[in-house]
């Protein structure tokens, strides 16, 4: 969902547009830079009984997501940064296959990035330290040890893949990012 389509259903939903909750959240002292984004989330799912992503929405269109405005390249290297740095060269293999498919749009947030065909997600990725987790659009397709549903760990896509190790980006893993691409 796009970020305006959850401005939309806001709007349908409460009556409010993004400046009536921007005065509301004055009114609380819930603006500003020392103001966690936290905070905000659990008094939109309070006040209005909003779900995460909706009060995900509304922090971004309040200008509240620290290091929201940051270029997506920036977003990006920030991701492959300290400790992380190790994964930047799968992922760059990773876009480079993905990229020989057709179109990717990169849309990076501050804990993941999403791989877009179009407008339509195909994957995330998600790296930590130890590990580089790839997330699958796949519907239809049963998990395999390998190939696991994703769970609680991101609802935006159906399927997740672990990489423990660069060497972890395999032909078959490749294979599954493919079949992900063209299913968008």
């Amino acid at each position: 969902m796009t970020s305006q389509a959850y401005l939309d259903t806001i709007k349908a939903k409460t009556g409010l547009g993004p400046d009536d909750f921007r005065a509301a959240a004055a009114a609380k002292g819930l603006l500003g830079p020392t103001v966690k984004t936290a905070d905000i989330v659990a008094w939109l799912k309070e006040d209005y009984g909003l779900g995460t992503g909706h009060a995900m929405a509304l922090v971004s269109a309040l200008g509240q997501v620290p290091g929201q405005r940051l270029p997506a390249g920036e977003k990006v290297n920030a991701q492959f940064s300290g400790a992380k740095a190790h994964w930047r060269p799968t992922f760059d293999t990773l876009l480079a296959h993905a990229r020989k498919l057709g179109p990717v749009t990169l849309a990076p947030t501050n804990s993941y990035i999403s791989l877009l065909k179009g407008s339509g997600k195909f994957a995330i990725v998600q790296v930590t330290a130890g590990r580089l987790d790839l997330g699958l659009k796949l519907p239809g397709i049963d998990g395999t040890e390998a190939l696991e549903a994703s769970g609680s760990w991101n609802s935006m896509v159906t399927h997740r893949l672990r990489l423990a190790d660069p060497a972890d980006l395999s032909p078959d893993v490749l294979t599954w990012l493919g079949r992900a691409y063209d299913t968008a």
